[in-house]
């Protein structure tokens, strides 16, 4: 382990062998943690070619099962995003692609600091179990078409003790190391083909748009190399996605936009039917990206988006019946304003003082063991591009009685409105896209 961590050191290419061995050795124990805190280090500054990031995928996709989905007759479509605020995308996709006709298995996290998790959001639904087997996950996919569960240590279980320990050495952000994380568990979840939205921004991840294009050619490329048909979608996260920030306020919304309730907000409309898109044509329902889009569009104007999230639900142990009643989720016991001082236009909003003022309020954890306040969190009244007037509402906050968590969160809200004296027009959703077509 010495030798590879100066071979990194001064700038050398690991073989398939030796990357076998520390992972190897890392999962099995004889690889201490220190002396792959100080690899992980190495990588951090000197980065890896593709050639190993693509082999460090592959040792750790192999440090564990992987969902075996070929039984289920067509092309099996995942989704992955970098994260964010207000993100609810697999809320509105995975039963809208599946009325599509697109099998859609998926695993997905929890919440950890200013971003939200989609296992959180789902168990907001009374009932909703997401501890789903390997046999559970193939079983559901075959019945409705569509699973999504949590992660667990079955799944790429090297990944799960390196981000643990990214997580305490400051090697998080790392591009190799991100994207061998990312599709090292993509490629185990069983999928053919993966769509990535990578985001870009003050309350993303990558916050230079520069990174996260890097970020999502690598990941492309490892996704093809895998024999994955992969494309990723670089999107915007400078301001919250839609207006509700925190668990069963982002299911609700996402009823709503399944619903066609209007108005829907139209960055989480746009994103969805973007994201959408992608998912069907590469799950082989269409034979153009434009026939792709008049086919989702088509699913959630019938109906059939929303009766798929009903049988959704159902299937993991759900209620179902908050499909049409949203009342039925949790709702906070409190519900505060937080008023404009001045009035103005509204020129930015910083997503991740937002998703702070979320955390506060008991939406999110600070660690992994920490229980979650599902009916919390912070619904916005303004977004980039509003007119508000000095003493009206930019948003609620729903909280539950504990006044110095909800003066803390009024105080960041407040904080992450900027406001102009002339409109500041909103900046565009998508970025760009890294195509299939590159790798094929």
């Amino acid at each position: 382990m010495v030798d590879l961590i100066l071979k990194k050191r001064a700038g050398g290419e690991l073989s398939e062998d030796e990357i076998g061995f520390l992972i190897g050795g890392f999962v099995d124990g004889t690889v201490p943690d220190y002396q792959m805190a100080a690899f992980l280090m190495t990588v951090y500054f000197k980065g890896m070619s593709f050639r190993e990031m693509a082999t460090l995928t592959s040792a750790i996709v192999a440090s564990g099962a992987t969902v075996d989905l070929t039984a289920i007759p067509g092309i099996k479509v995942d989704k992955h995003s970098t994260g964010g605020v207000g993100d609810k995308t697999t809320l509105v996709l995975a039963p809208l692609v599946a009325a599509c006709g697109v099998p859609v298995a998926k695993m997905s996290g929890r919440g950890l600091g200013h971003t939200g998790g989609t296992v959180d959001k789902l168990e907001s639904i009374p009932g909703f179990r997401t501890d789903l087997g390997l046999a559970e996950v193939t079983e559901q996919v075959r019945e409705i078409g569509l699973a999504v569960g949590a992660q667990t240590g079955e799944w790429a279980p090297a990944d799960r003790m390196l981000y643990a320990l990214r997580d305490v050495t400051g090697t998080v952000d790392s591009i190799p190391l991100i994207a061998s994380s990312v599709m090292s568990k993509k490629i185990a979840s069983g999928a053919d083909a993966v769509v990535l939205d990578v985001k870009t921004g003050a309350g993303a991840f990558m916050q230079r748009t520069e990174d996260a294009l890097e970020l999502a050619r690598a990941m492309v490329r490892i996704g093809w190399r895998h024999g994955r048909r992969t494309v990723a979608v670089v999107t915007a996260m400078d301001e919250p996605l839609g207006w509700a920030v925190g668990n069963a306020l982002e299911v609700r919304e996402a009823l709503a936009v399944l619903a066609g309730f209007r108005p829907s907000p139209p960055d989480l409309m746009e994103l969805c039917l973007v994201l959408a898109r992608h998912m069907v044509f590469l799950g082989g329902r269409a034979r153009s990206r434009g026939e792709a889009g008049a086919l989702v569009r088509a699913a959630l104007a019938s109906g059939a988006a929303r009766e798929k999230m009903r049988a959704w639900v159902r299937a993991q142990g759900g209620d179902p019946a908050v499909v049409d009643d949203p009342d039925l989720l949790p709702a906070a016991h409190k519900r505060q304003e937080v008023r404009a001082e001045c009035g103005g236009w509204v020129a930015g909003i910083d997503a991740r003082a937002v998703g702070r003022a979320a955390l506060a309020l008991g939406a999110g954890r600070t660690k992994k063991d920490e229980r979650v306040d599902p009916a919390v969190g912070v619904v916005l009244h303004r977004k980039v591009g509003s007119r508000v007037e000095a003493g009206e509402a930019l948003a609620t906050l729903h909280g539950a009685g504990r006044g110095g968590a909800e003066a803390e969160a009024a105080a960041l809200v407040r904080e992450a409105y900027v406001l102009a004296a002339e409109r500041t027009a909103p900046g565009p959703l998508v970025h760009a896209v890294v195509g299939d077509e590159e790798w094929r």
